[in-house]
């Protein structure tokens, strides 16, 4: 299975798609399409659904429907893509911001500490800059602000030190494969603690390489100018920085008068859910509705 979706029939439920059932709506992350296939289950004949990924590997998942549009794009330029193929306005907007199981298992992509391979994480592999550059040329301050803004580590200078120290003593003086991170970090984990930590950094770096925090930013901003009156936003987070994003945003929206929240507090996995597919556990799902079309 390329990806068992995460809160499939809560997150769809929140898009409210039989009350649109004719209307357009996006799905914003694609990935193995198990959203977007229950999406198109309640859309009617002349309902439409865009799909973003900008992973190819993932737009081969997608299933020979005529109300489907794919776009293979980062959804931070969700609003200019939508502006491409004539549409105005939207009536559900759906991001699961996870990464996909495919990507977690693929070795090459270098996402896991569990193999060691090239040190990738680039969701689009077309992008430039990968996590072996970003370690291998940052300084140890560059470095520390990573590790600590998206990490969340607390030794996060000593961290990048030692990753700074380490590829000094290889060809080319960089850091190539998970194992060499792996190798640079080593002193700072046991093996009861390895998984929690490796976790942070790898998330760090991966946050890095492909802008995420800035790019979630881009969509929620983008999402209020395209939705429709009524129209739905439903977001699932996995950690603590895109959590925070997502719930400032629509708090924010909440107070101008634009978005009624309409869950108080994020709607969790059941405890089947998490027995189910373990990588559910951390997430989070929140979602809002546009009551004001002031932009």
């Amino acid at each position: 299975m390329y990806h068992k979706s995460v809160l499939l029939k809560e997150s769809v439920d929140a898009l409210n798609v039989e009350q649109r059932r004719d209307g357009v709506f996006v799905d914003a992350t694609f990935g193995g399409g198990g959203h977007s296939r229950e999406i198109l289950e309640r859309l009617s004949d002349k309902g439409r659904l865009i799909v973003f990924d900008q992973d190819q590997d993932a737009l081969e998942n997608i299933p020979q429907d005529k109300r489907i549009t794919p776009v293979r794009s980062n959804f931070r330029f969700l609003e200019n893509q939508l502006r491409f193929l004539g549409i105005r306005s939207v009536d559900g907007i759906i991001a699961d911001l996870g990464v996909s199981s495919h990507q977690f298992d693929t070795a090459e992509r270098g996402f896991s500490y569990r193999f060691d391979s090239q040190l990738d994480m680039r969701m689009n592999r077309n992008a430039g800059t990968t996590a072996a550059d970003i370690v291998s040329t940052c300084s140890k301050e560059q470095l520390s602000k990573i590790l600590r803004d998206y990490g969340e580590l607390e030794n996060a200078f000593k961290l990048s030190s030692a990753i700074c120290s380490f590829r000094e003593g290889l060809p080319g003086k960089r850091i190539e494969t998970t194992g060499d991170l792996r190798n640079a970090l080593e002193k700072f984990f046991t093996p009861q603690t390895e998984r929690k930590f490796l976790g942070k950094v790898f998330q760090a770096l991966r946050i890095e390489v492909n802008q995420e925090m800035r790019a979630l930013e881009d969509l929620l901003e983008g999402s209020l100018r395209v939705l429709a009156e009524g129209g739905r936003l439903s977001v699932i987070t996995y950690h603590s920085l895109e959590d925070r994003i997502v719930k400032n945003y629509m708090r924010s929206w909440k107070a101008d008068g634009l978005f009624e929240i309409l869950a108080k507090k994020p709607v969790l996995p059941t405890e089947e859910e998490i027995q189910d597919n373990g990588r559910s556990r951390s997430a989070k799902l929140r979602y809002a509705q546009r009551t004001d079309k002031k932009i």
